[in-house]
């Protein structure tokens, strides 16, 4: 049986890869809430310098480049999703504004004050929240953005099991107020939060993996390892239908001073 409780996480690295590979996006969120955030940026020219941290295949990538000014550089841990990345830069003929590079999100090589602007979607958790405010905030430039989504709370209290699941898989996981303290405390403005909709999850996230499922399976039959990732995500899927009141994906988005 599988542990229900088990982090994604604690799967190997390469089964994960290839299971999210096939996806526009690793994590909840749609194009429309890209734009949204995009929004609230107001300093883009074309010199721009802009990193989109933990970018996977880069879906948000490309909305970004079909809407801003500048040059992006995504930067993923997996090679098999700059790959992907690159392959749709390219056939889109957006080379000459975005590169995509394998590299980890606490090693990153930018100069002190070089970017105009930091997107991470969904993938902040992988060093966490505070960290990433924090080690990151030396790279913009004053007056640049910093825009993420990350999982939060959106009640104080709820019911034992969602909480057990989610401070198992990760627990820095906190409310809207706390993570806009942090932001602050790292040396940012907060300019703007919003909740995602649920279509970022329900549309965009779960029903993709409903339909990579079976082909996966297939391809794996009889590994247990690719069947309790299977298994893994469709209980994730089933607990947030259940308790999506309770928490979802929040973007954030400040401004160094």
């Amino acid at each position: 049986m599988v542990d229900e409780n088990r982090s994604i996480h604690e799967f190997d690295f390469k089964l994960i890869c290839e299971y999210f590979s096939g996806m526009e996006r690793q994590g909840p969120g749609s194009p429309e809430v890209t734009i949204k955030a995009l929004s609230f940026i107001d300093n883009l020219t074309n010199e721009s310098k802009i990193a989109d941290i933990g970018c996977g295949t880069g879906g948000q990538t490309v909305v970004m480049a079909e809407h801003t000014s500048g040059h992006i550089t995504g930067i993923d841990l997996f090679a098999d999703f700059i790959d992907i990345l690159n392959a749709n830069i390219k056939r889109l003929n957006l080379q000459n504004r975005v590169d995509g590079v394998v590299g980890s999100m606490d090693n990153l090589s930018f100069q002190n004050e070089e970017l105009d602007l930091i997107w991470s979607e969904g993938a902040i958790y992988n060093i966490g929240f505070e960290r990433g405010m924090k080690e990151w905030h030396k790279f913009l430039k004053k007056g640049g953005f910093i825009a993420v989504s990350e999982a939060s709370w959106f009640t104080e209290k709820r019911p034992a099991e969602i909480d057990r699941f989610w401070k198992d898989a990760y627990p820095e996981m906190g409310i809207i107020s706390d993570k806009v303290k942090q932001m602050e405390k790292a040396g940012y403005v907060p300019v703007a939060t919003f909740v995602l909709p649920e279509n970022c999850w329900t549309e965009h996230f779960y029903a993709p993996q409903a339909l990579a499922q079976e082909n996966f399976l297939k391809k794996y039959a009889g590994n247990k390892n690719a069947e309790d990732l299977v298994k893994n995500e469709r209980h994730e899927a089933e607990l947030y239908y259940k308790y999506k009141e309770f928490y979802g994906y929040v973007f954030y988005i400040g401004k160094k001073f």
